[in-house]
């Protein structure tokens, strides 16, 4: 299949982006479709910035960020908040490894998850209000860096950490994924990068350029650092990681990602 096909396949996978030609899922497409991850998040980010314009345009920053979220969490199908949550409702049940697993494994969501999940969208719907009220409209392709690496990094621990469940769940079908993939998936998130970290200064932003450069630079670091404090940290608990837990760390890193970006705003 043609890389346009790849892509449409990362997109049909990851969003709700009415994208066609992506083809059946299979294993192939499946690993094949990982490079693009990072263009997925970027088409999120891009549409949560100028959904986050408007809506600060005509409402005060919490109301804007509260629906700037919202339109972030269609976009995905929420699927990266369910594998948050069962993630929550199996690793802080405390059990044995199998028991954990078949927790994460159950789609009715526990008391856990529940708290997880209102916890996670109070903190980014905060950041995001932040984020707002304290910066211009130019500084807002700043909200494609989240997006891009949290997805780059669910490449990075699919090619460098085992399944919990061996061949079965859909982290199995990633299995053996090239090492190529991640490199790949990491030069888009570069090149996307930059050209968010850029934008700002062709629409005026030049004052800024100390934030976007350090932006351009800690988001990578920050999501490979703490990306994989988790990931050992669930890897010595569960043996392995699984597609739920590519999700929870997707949403871990968007909301570090998030505060980083708020935490340069204020500083720099």
């Amino acid at each position: 299949m043609s890389a346009r096909g790849d892509a449409a396949a990362a997109f049909q996978f990851l969003s709700r982006f009415p994208v066609k030609g992506g083809g059946d899922f299979s294993r192939e497409l499946l690993q094949r479709s990982v490079v693009y991850y990072p263009v997925v998040g970027a088409a999120i980010g891009l549409s949560a910035a100028l959904g986050a314009g408007v809506a600060a345009w005509l409402l005060p920053a919490w109301p804007a960020a509260v629906i700037t979220l919202i339109l972030w969490v269609w976009l995905t199908g929420g699927l990266h908040l369910d594998g948050w949550m069962d993630t929550a409702d199996g690793l802080l049940s405390y059990r044995t490894r199998e028991r954990m697993l078949e927790i994460m494994k159950d789609s009715r969501v526990g008391a856990m998850g529940v708290l997880a999940c209102m916890l996670l969208l109070l903190l980014k719907a905060s950041l995001l209000a932040a984020f707002l009220e304290g910066g211009t409209w130019t500084e807002l392709p700043l909200l494609l860096l989240p997006p891009v690496w949290s997805r780059w990094y669910m490449v990075r621990v699919m090619v460098r950490y085992p399944f919990a469940r061996g061949d079965d769940g859909l982290a199995a079908s990633f299995k053996g994924l090239p090492a190529r993939q991640e490199r790949r998936a990491l030069l888009l998130a570069a090149l996307l990068s930059l050209a968010a970290a850029a934008a700002p200064l062709a629409l005026g932003a030049g004052n800024a350029w100390p934030q976007l450069l350090a932006a351009a630079i800690l988001a990578p670091a920050l999501a490979a650092a703490c990306g994989t404090l988790a990931a050992r940290r669930v890897r010595s608990r569960l043996g392995g990681l699984t597609g739920d837990v590519y999700g929870a760390l997707n949403e871990l890193l968007e909301a570090l990602l998030l505060l980083l970006l708020v935490l340069l705003q204020h500083n720099l």
